[in-house]
């Protein structure tokens, strides 16, 4: 059994896999539990309790983060005249129209998020099966289709977390990198629990948190006691 392999297997042992921890506890183990030499990220898995296929329990949205998600995001800008000043000021990386669907076509994917205003949509719709797949499509639901171009490219640079229920009705989103500590990494995670509750479907009937669990990338998973959120969300 090789070093990485032995720390792995005594971390799992610091978990008890038949215990619910509440949130203080869960992310102090997180911090206690990674075993690689990088910055690991810390993902959350959270299952809810709608029905993923009915067209009104969809469950998706964004919220930025008040600690960032600790890396470096490079933001897309498709807009024209004004707003293209507006983008750039505000710290895009990459501000244009025609000619970025042009590098995209090509095969140019140097960036991690896109952001439109309304009237670019025809022209992004050009690559839209190239960033749909990827996640990069400008999406209004999610605040990157807007006229307010440099709200948006300071909130997606600052850390912004997207999320989207998925077929069996969990939201899996990264919160952060395990260097920025258990209070910042409890504080986003308390955001994106507000962030859902806000956007529970009104047809989600019975109960809405379910069940909870957050891990870093190398680490094991730790399950999160759902009703001392509850109680921490009132």
């Amino acid at each position: 059994m090789g070093k990485l392999a032995k720390r792995m297997k005594a971390n799992n042992e610091k978990i008890d896999s038949t215990k619910k921890y509440t949130v203080e506890e869960a992310f102090q183990l997180v911090d206690q539990t990674s075993t690689a030499k990088f910055d690991e990220t810390v993902d959350v898995s959270i299952r809810l309790g709608v029905d993923p296929k009915q067209s009104d329990q969809q469950v998706r949205g964004s919220v930025a983060l008040p600690n960032g998600i600790g890396k470096t995001v490079r933001v897309l800008v498709f807009a024209k005249g004004p707003k293209e000043k507006e983008a750039t000021d505000a710290g895009a990386d990459f501000v244009g129209a025609d000619d970025l669907v042009e590098k995209i076509k090509g095969g140019w994917m140097d960036f991690d998020k896109a952001i439109a205003t309304p009237d670019m949509m025809a022209t992004v719709s050009k690559v839209a099966k190239i960033l749909g797949p990827r996640g990069l499509m400008p999406n209004p639901k999610v605040g990157t289709v807007t006229m307010n171009v440099g709200d948006a490219v300071t909130a997606e640079k600052k850390g912004k977390c997207s999320f989207r229920v998925e077929k069996a009705g969990i939201v899996h989103a990264g919160i952060g990198k395990k260097s920025m500590g258990p209070e910042k990494l409890q504080e986003n995670f308390m955001s994106l629990v507000h962030a859902l509750q806000k956007a529970k479907p009104s047809s989600s009937k019975g109960v809405y948190l379910r069940q909870m669990s957050v891990s870093s990338t190398m680490g094991p998973g730790i399950a999160i006691d759902v009703s001392n959120v509850a109680a921490k969300l009132k």
